[in-house]
């Protein structure tokens, strides 16, 4: 991890439980669960939200009056838009993808769940996902959530990380082991 995506976290990390723990004595984790969402949604859709999260050249007035107009617009709860006005009053806008995954993982945890980051070489079915689900439950002991991602270079099989636990059945990194065997008897 880069230096500066360790600093990054470490701010997502404080003002994510600030905010997580303002919403839960205000027993508004719901709306929160909602905002986290609707944020992500429109940061992964908007190259020019992003823009203004990560862009220096806006002044930190821009930067405030934009995020507030666009929680207004969202319809975000007071928490959520206090906390952004906040960010961008401190130039800090630039940890809100880290603050929104922080926020997940706490809210599934809140929720009894875990993550699972899933990579396949295409995309899974809703019965194989489901069935996915179903045996990580069986290993874990908790909820599962999928988090599916598609990457063609691993060529097939899966690579599913739960927690600090990695399990690789990828054709690629079954040809990188092979690769390597070969290398040490030659």
């Amino acid at each position: 991890m880069s230096e500066t995506a360790g600093i990054s976290t470490g701010i997502a990390t404080r003002y994510a439980t600030a905010v997580f723990d303002l919403a839960k004595e205000g027993k508004v984790i719901k709306a929160l669960e909602s905002d986290v969402a609707s944020l992500e949604a429109a940061m992964a859709e908007s190259a020019d939200l992003r823009t203004l999260l990560t862009s220096p050249l806006y002044s930190r007035e821009q930067q405030s009056g934009a995020i507030v107009a666009i929680a207004k617009k969202m319809k975000l709860s007071d928490t959520t838009s206090n906390v952004l006005a906040l960010l961008a009053s401190k130039r800090r806008l630039f940890v809100l993808p880290q603050l929104i995954a922080v926020l997940q993982d706490m809210l599934s945890e809140e929720r009894g769940e875990v993550t699972a980051e899933v990579t396949t070489a295409k995309a899974l079915t809703k019965a194989q996902a489901e069935k996915l689900a179903k045996t990580l439950k069986a290993q874990v002991g908790k909820s599962i959530t999928i988090k599916e991602t598609v990457d063609e270079s691993i060529i097939g099989g899966l690579i599913v990380k739960v927690g600090s636990k990695m399990i690789d059945t990828s054709i690629a990194s079954k040809l990188n082991a092979l690769q390597s065997k070969m290398k040490e008897v030659g």
